[in-house]
Protein backbone atom coordinates (compact mmCIF):
# COMPACT_ATOMS: atom_id res chain seq x y z
CA UNK A 1 0.00 0.00 0.00
CA UNK A 2 1.21 3.92 -0.86
CA UNK A 3 0.44 6.74 1.61
CA UNK A 4 0.73 8.41 -1.84
CA UNK A 5 -2.70 7.95 -2.46
CA UNK A 6 -5.77 8.87 -0.01
CA UNK A 7 -8.91 6.75 -0.87
CA UNK A 8 -11.85 7.69 1.02
CA UNK A 9 -15.80 6.36 0.37
CA UNK A 10 -19.04 8.15 0.83
CA UNK A 11 -22.00 6.92 -0.43
CA UNK A 12 -21.56 6.28 -4.57
CA UNK A 13 -19.01 8.60 -4.78
CA UNK A 14 -14.93 7.37 -4.16
CA UNK A 15 -12.38 10.27 -3.41
CA UNK A 16 -8.64 9.86 -4.21
CA UNK A 17 -6.49 12.23 -2.74
CA UNK A 18 -2.71 12.76 -4.10
CA UNK A 19 -0.75 12.61 -1.23
CA UNK A 20 3.23 13.21 -2.23
CA UNK A 21 4.19 16.47 -1.25
CA UNK A 22 5.50 18.68 -2.64
CA UNK A 23 4.35 18.14 -6.18
CA UNK A 24 2.58 15.15 -5.73
CA UNK A 25 5.22 13.31 -8.20
CA UNK A 26 4.13 9.31 -9.66
CA UNK A 27 6.66 6.55 -8.51
CA UNK A 28 6.41 3.18 -9.31
CA UNK A 29 4.43 1.96 -6.06
CA UNK A 30 2.16 4.61 -6.15
CA UNK A 31 1.12 3.83 -9.72
CA UNK A 32 0.57 0.09 -9.22
CA UNK A 33 -1.32 1.45 -6.01
CA UNK A 34 -3.24 3.43 -8.54
CA UNK A 35 -4.52 0.71 -10.95
CA UNK A 36 -5.33 -1.52 -7.60
CA UNK A 37 -7.59 0.85 -6.59
CA UNK A 38 -9.63 1.22 -9.46
CA UNK A 39 -10.08 -2.18 -10.04
CA UNK A 40 -10.99 -2.80 -6.01
CA UNK A 41 -13.17 0.45 -7.27
CA UNK A 42 -14.93 -1.63 -10.10
CA UNK A 43 -15.68 -4.42 -7.81
CA UNK A 44 -17.71 -2.32 -5.96
CA UNK A 45 -21.42 -1.70 -7.02
CA UNK A 46 -22.13 1.25 -5.10
CA UNK A 47 -19.30 3.14 -6.45
CA UNK A 48 -20.30 5.25 -9.42
CA UNK A 49 -17.97 7.80 -9.49
CA UNK A 50 -14.34 8.84 -8.48
CA UNK A 51 -12.68 12.38 -7.97
CA UNK A 52 -8.97 12.52 -7.94
CA UNK A 53 -7.69 15.91 -6.29
CA UNK A 54 -4.82 16.98 -4.48
CA UNK A 55 -4.91 19.37 -1.49
CA UNK A 56 -0.91 20.73 -2.45
CA UNK A 57 -0.60 24.60 -2.61
CA UNK A 58 0.63 24.83 -6.32
CA UNK A 59 0.66 21.47 -7.93
CA UNK A 60 -2.18 19.38 -8.60
CA UNK A 61 0.85 16.74 -10.02
CA UNK A 62 4.17 17.19 -11.80
CA UNK A 63 4.46 13.78 -13.16
CA UNK A 64 7.66 11.73 -13.01
CA UNK A 65 9.99 12.36 -10.77
CA UNK A 66 13.12 12.98 -13.58
CA UNK A 67 15.19 11.76 -11.07
CA UNK A 68 14.07 8.16 -11.91
CA UNK A 69 15.09 8.74 -16.03
CA UNK A 70 18.55 9.72 -15.87
CA UNK A 71 21.84 7.04 -16.76
CA UNK A 72 19.31 4.17 -17.43
CA UNK A 73 18.62 1.80 -19.87
CA UNK A 74 15.58 1.24 -22.11
CA UNK A 75 15.12 -1.89 -19.91
CA UNK A 76 15.63 -0.04 -17.05
CA UNK A 77 12.62 2.36 -17.49
CA UNK A 78 9.90 -0.25 -19.13
CA UNK A 79 8.76 -0.76 -15.39
CA UNK A 80 7.82 2.72 -14.86
CA UNK A 81 6.79 3.52 -18.32
CA UNK A 82 4.64 0.13 -18.42
CA UNK A 83 3.42 1.08 -14.94
CA UNK A 84 2.05 4.49 -16.11
CA UNK A 85 0.50 2.97 -19.12
CA UNK A 86 -1.22 0.08 -16.99
CA UNK A 87 -2.41 2.72 -14.33
CA UNK A 88 -3.84 5.30 -16.57
CA UNK A 89 -5.61 3.18 -19.16
CA UNK A 90 -7.14 1.22 -15.80
CA UNK A 91 -8.84 5.05 -14.84
CA UNK A 92 -9.66 5.61 -18.27
CA UNK A 93 -11.52 2.04 -17.97
CA UNK A 94 -13.02 2.77 -14.85
CA UNK A 95 -16.82 1.62 -14.63
CA UNK A 96 -18.31 5.05 -13.75
CA UNK A 97 -17.41 8.78 -14.15
CA UNK A 98 -14.18 9.93 -13.24
CA UNK A 99 -13.29 13.40 -12.45
CA UNK A 100 -10.42 15.27 -12.18
CA UNK A 101 -10.20 18.55 -9.56
CA UNK A 102 -6.95 20.10 -11.35
CA UNK A 103 -5.73 22.92 -8.45
CA UNK A 104 -2.20 23.78 -9.82
CA UNK A 105 -0.42 22.91 -11.92
CA UNK A 106 -0.87 19.67 -13.78
CA UNK A 107 2.54 18.82 -15.96
CA UNK A 108 3.95 15.46 -17.92
CA UNK A 109 1.93 12.36 -15.83
CA UNK A 110 -0.05 14.68 -13.73
CA UNK A 111 -2.02 16.09 -16.71
CA UNK A 112 -2.01 12.71 -18.31
CA UNK A 113 -3.76 11.18 -15.01
CA UNK A 114 -6.34 13.97 -15.65
CA UNK A 115 -6.63 13.22 -19.41
CA UNK A 116 -7.50 9.60 -18.34
CA UNK A 117 -10.32 10.76 -16.49
CA UNK A 118 -13.96 11.48 -17.61
CA UNK A 119 -13.94 15.30 -16.97
CA UNK A 120 -11.38 17.69 -16.03
CA UNK A 121 -12.16 20.88 -13.21
CA UNK A 122 -9.75 23.57 -13.33
CA UNK A 123 -8.67 26.42 -10.74
CA UNK A 124 -8.02 29.84 -12.93
CA UNK A 125 -4.59 29.46 -11.23
CA UNK A 126 -4.14 26.40 -12.74
CA UNK A 127 -1.31 25.41 -15.63
CA UNK A 128 -1.80 22.57 -18.14
CA UNK A 129 0.98 21.15 -20.32
CA UNK A 130 3.28 18.21 -21.66
CA UNK A 131 6.66 19.17 -21.66
CA UNK A 132 8.77 15.99 -22.00
CA UNK A 133 9.95 16.48 -25.20
CA UNK A 134 11.96 19.48 -23.41
CA UNK A 135 14.24 16.87 -21.75
CA UNK A 136 14.26 14.60 -24.59
CA UNK A 137 10.90 12.37 -23.62
CA UNK A 138 7.70 11.68 -24.70
CA UNK A 139 3.91 11.39 -23.21
CA UNK A 140 4.06 7.86 -22.81
CA UNK A 141 0.72 7.12 -20.57
CA UNK A 142 -2.09 7.99 -22.80
CA UNK A 143 -0.88 12.05 -23.38
CA UNK A 144 -0.72 11.88 -27.26
CA UNK A 145 -3.60 9.98 -27.36
CA UNK A 146 -6.27 10.79 -24.89
CA UNK A 147 -5.32 15.36 -25.36
CA UNK A 148 -5.93 14.60 -29.31
CA UNK A 149 -9.59 13.17 -28.42
CA UNK A 150 -10.36 16.23 -26.06
CA UNK A 151 -7.90 19.54 -28.10
CA UNK A 152 -7.62 18.10 -31.34
CA UNK A 153 -4.46 17.56 -34.00
CA UNK A 154 -3.27 21.24 -33.78
CA UNK A 155 -3.49 22.28 -29.95
CA UNK A 156 -1.92 18.66 -29.32
CA UNK A 157 1.12 19.53 -31.36
CA UNK A 158 1.29 23.24 -30.26
CA UNK A 159 1.30 21.29 -26.32
CA UNK A 160 3.42 18.72 -27.34
CA UNK A 161 5.91 19.40 -29.74
CA UNK A 162 6.32 23.34 -29.08
CA UNK A 163 5.54 22.91 -25.01
CA UNK A 164 3.57 25.45 -24.94
CA UNK A 165 1.39 25.51 -21.53
CA UNK A 166 -2.16 26.60 -21.27
CA UNK A 167 -4.07 28.19 -18.28
CA UNK A 168 -7.34 27.19 -17.11
CA UNK A 169 -9.24 29.85 -19.57
CA UNK A 170 -7.53 28.22 -22.39
CA UNK A 171 -7.27 24.91 -21.29
CA UNK A 172 -11.43 25.37 -21.38
CA UNK A 173 -11.52 27.56 -24.51
CA UNK A 174 -9.70 24.56 -27.01
CA UNK A 175 -11.75 21.69 -24.61
CA UNK A 176 -9.11 20.90 -22.06
CA UNK A 177 -11.36 21.32 -19.30
CA UNK A 178 -14.98 21.14 -18.77
CA UNK A 179 -15.04 24.12 -15.76
CA UNK A 180 -13.18 26.43 -14.63
CA UNK A 181 -13.72 27.84 -11.00
CA UNK A 182 -12.13 30.16 -8.82
CA UNK A 183 -9.20 28.99 -6.33
CA UNK A 184 -9.74 26.41 -4.00
CA UNK A 185 -13.08 25.43 -5.26
CA UNK A 186 -11.82 22.65 -8.09
CA UNK A 187 -12.99 19.58 -5.52
CA UNK A 188 -16.49 21.09 -4.58
CA UNK A 189 -17.38 21.28 -8.02
CA UNK A 190 -15.53 18.11 -9.02
CA UNK A 191 -17.98 16.64 -6.24
CA UNK A 192 -20.59 18.25 -7.16
CA UNK A 193 -20.71 16.73 -10.40
CA UNK A 194 -19.70 13.00 -9.25
CA UNK A 195 -22.93 13.48 -7.11
CA UNK A 196 -25.05 14.13 -10.07
CA UNK A 197 -24.11 10.61 -11.39
CA UNK A 198 -25.78 9.08 -8.26
CA UNK A 199 -29.25 9.67 -10.10
CA UNK A 200 -28.25 8.09 -12.84
CA UNK A 201 -29.00 3.73 -12.70
CA UNK A 202 -25.92 2.70 -12.42
CA UNK A 203 -26.30 -0.19 -14.85
CA UNK A 204 -26.93 2.58 -17.04
CA UNK A 205 -24.07 4.57 -16.67
CA UNK A 206 -21.44 1.73 -17.35
CA UNK A 207 -23.28 0.88 -20.49
CA UNK A 208 -23.35 4.16 -21.88
CA UNK A 209 -19.57 4.96 -21.10
CA UNK A 210 -18.38 1.56 -22.61
CA UNK A 211 -20.20 2.61 -25.89
CA UNK A 212 -19.03 6.20 -25.64
CA UNK A 213 -15.50 4.68 -25.13
CA UNK A 214 -15.95 2.18 -28.13
CA UNK A 215 -14.80 5.22 -30.23
CA UNK A 216 -11.27 4.90 -28.75
CA UNK A 217 -10.74 1.01 -29.64
CA UNK A 218 -8.41 2.32 -31.91
CA UNK A 219 -6.34 4.94 -29.54
CA UNK A 220 -5.96 2.13 -27.36
CA UNK A 221 -3.37 -0.02 -29.65
CA UNK A 222 -1.59 3.54 -29.95
CA UNK A 223 -1.09 3.92 -26.59
CA UNK A 224 1.35 0.70 -26.50
CA UNK A 225 3.52 2.27 -28.80
CA UNK A 226 4.04 5.16 -27.08
CA UNK A 227 5.84 3.10 -24.17
CA UNK A 228 7.73 1.35 -26.88
CA UNK A 229 8.87 4.53 -28.89
CA UNK A 230 9.10 6.38 -25.18
CA UNK A 231 11.54 3.42 -24.25
CA UNK A 232 13.54 3.78 -27.84
CA UNK A 233 14.33 7.61 -26.86
CA UNK A 234 16.79 5.83 -24.21
CA UNK A 235 19.03 4.24 -27.01
CA UNK A 236 20.18 7.43 -27.75
CA UNK A 237 21.86 10.78 -26.22
CA UNK A 238 19.23 13.21 -26.23
CA UNK A 239 17.31 11.50 -23.36
CA UNK A 240 20.20 11.46 -20.94
CA UNK A 241 20.83 15.17 -21.72
CA UNK A 242 17.86 16.53 -21.48
CA UNK A 243 16.80 14.80 -18.06
CA UNK A 244 20.12 15.60 -16.69
CA UNK A 245 20.13 19.17 -18.06
CA UNK A 246 16.97 19.42 -16.11
CA UNK A 247 18.04 18.30 -13.04
CA UNK A 248 21.27 20.49 -13.39
CA UNK A 249 19.32 23.66 -14.53
CA UNK A 250 20.80 24.44 -17.51
CA UNK A 251 19.75 24.58 -20.94
CA UNK A 252 20.21 20.59 -22.47
CA UNK A 253 22.69 20.19 -25.71
CA UNK A 254 20.93 18.34 -28.17
CA UNK A 255 22.72 15.96 -30.26
CA UNK A 256 21.49 16.07 -33.78
CA UNK A 257 23.31 13.36 -35.97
Amino acid sequence: MSDSLILSLEGNVATIRLNNPPANTWTLESLNHLEGLVQDLNDNPAVTALVIYSEQERFFSAGADLKLFADVSPEEARPMAEAFGKAFEALTEFKGISIAAINGFALGGGLEVALACDLRVAEKQALLGLPEAAVGLLPCAGGTQNLMWLVGEAWTKRMILLGEKVDAETAARIGLVEEVVEQGQSFSKASELAQKVTGQSPDSVVACKKLIQMNRVAGRDKNAAERELFLELFKGENQNEGVKAFLEKRSPDWHYD
